[in-house]
């Protein structure tokens, strides 16, 4: 029991340390944090993330992917928000390395997954557009538009951007 409060007290204090600018100490702890419990998602995840917002990217990879993973049979699952992050966090991880299928692969699965995340799918359609998909990814951020805005004159014509969101070369 007090390996596990110990480690919940330096993760939280890892933690701490990110949200108040210290992210270099976060993420050095954190490292050594997940080295010593590889099997635990929840600490992977916060790795990558302090990976993440450092711009070390392909470090935070291996991290993102132990989190969704979850861990061995010692491991600790993910919450649902922290999944949803890891999820988007990997996705858009994999398309700003180049990884562009496996983004488009990876994002496609979080948004059935969480359907009702906007930023799931703008990621996707950034994905989309990577792999050349064009009309694909423009479909996506018009419907999002058309679900989520709130300017008076994008809700004034929200109908027709939905109907040509379907059929962007359409003429009539």
């Amino acid at each position: 029991m007090e390996d596990h409060e110990e480690k919940n007290g330096t993760l939280a204090e890892a933690v701490a340390l990110r949200e108040q600018g210290r992210k270099e100490e976060a993420r050095e702890r954190l490292v050594a944090l997940a080295a010593q419990h590889p099997d635990d998602a929840g600490i992977a995840y916060q790795t990558a993330w302090a990976h993440d917002v450092l711009g070390l990217e392909a470090e935070a990879v291996p991290y993102y992917e132990r989190a969704l993973a979850g861990g061995g049979p010692a491991g600790t699952g993910l919450s649902t928000e922290d999944r949803r992050g890891a999820l988007l966090g990997l996705g858009s991880t994999y398309r700003i390395r180049g990884r562009h299928e496996e983004a488009v692969t990876l994002l496609t699965g979080a948004v059935e997954e969480f359907p009702e995340d906007g930023s799931l799918r703008a990621f996707l359609a950034m994905a989309l557009y990577n792999t050349g998909r064009h009309h694909e990814s423009t479909r996506l951020l018009l419907r999002l538009l058309a679900a989520t805005s709130e300017d008076p004159s994008v809700r004034e014509y929200r109908r027709a951007i939905e109907h040509y969101a379907e059929d962007l070369d359409a003429i009539e």
